[in-house]
């Protein structure tokens, strides 16, 4: 484990954790400072529990924190809105963010994570979307966006953004991150349209300077 002031960014997976080859696994094994937030049991998600799991990590770590997360753990990291640790948050980096409804029809428990999808996230965040993913319609994810006070980037067609849809090391991802870096908890970020990543990457001067 990385000393805890060295840290400063935690890497939240969702169900079924992330495994060797996804960018998640990549990120935290490879980027000094960053560490994977370890929950007991992946593949029973329990809300209680894993913001447990999260809180406690940020409650050990310094502010100015960066949380970069996947699938369900965007539900993860959106739950601490309104709740201390959150003030230990610079920003999130959400990426492929999950319905729960969806999810809830083959793991029931998930269902409780839903409730953190209407509430505005009291720090800045990167929303960033596939245009087929399977687990929430884009159009969704535009609309959650808004909903968490997120800017909205477009990925594209890229499923899941996961090691399924080709995705192992993924360099856009940690330029994306590098904008939220230093922010203060309340300082939003908006892009001023929806910024689409393709084929080039997004520089973290563009992403200062859509910002308002």
């Amino acid at each position: 484990m990385t000393d805890t002031l060295n840290i400063h960014t935690l890497i939240v997976p969702g169900l079924n954790g992330s495994p060797e080859g996804h960018w998640q696994h990549i990120w935290a094994s490879e980027v000094a400072g960053a560490e994977t937030v370890e929950q007991e049991n992946w593949s029973e998600p329990r809300l209680a529990d894993w913001l447990h799991a999260l809180e406690a990590r940020l409650e050990a770590t310094p502010p100015g924190v960066v949380l970069v997360a996947h699938s369900l753990g965007c539900s993860l990291v959106a739950a601490l809105a309104g709740r201390p640790a959150a003030a230990h948050v610079s920003g999130a980096l959400l990426v492929a963010p999950a319905d729960p409804e969806t999810l809830s029809d083959r793991f029931p428990e998930t269902r409780e994570f839903a409730s953190a999808h209407e509430l505005a996230l009291p720090f800045a965040s990167i929303l960033v979307a596939s245009r087929n993913d399977p687990f929430m319609a884009f159009e969704a994810a535009e609309a959650q966006a808004l909903r968490w006070g997120s800017a909205f980037f477009d990925l594209g067609e890229a499923g899941h953004i996961n090691i399924a849809s080709g995705f192992g090391r993924w360099e856009d991802g940690f330029v994306l991150a590098e904008g939220l870096h230093g922010r203060l908890c309340e300082e939003p970020i908006a892009f001023h349209a929806p910024l689409r990543g393709q084929n080039g990457a997004v520089s973290g001067e563009t992403l200062r300077a859509a910002s308002a």
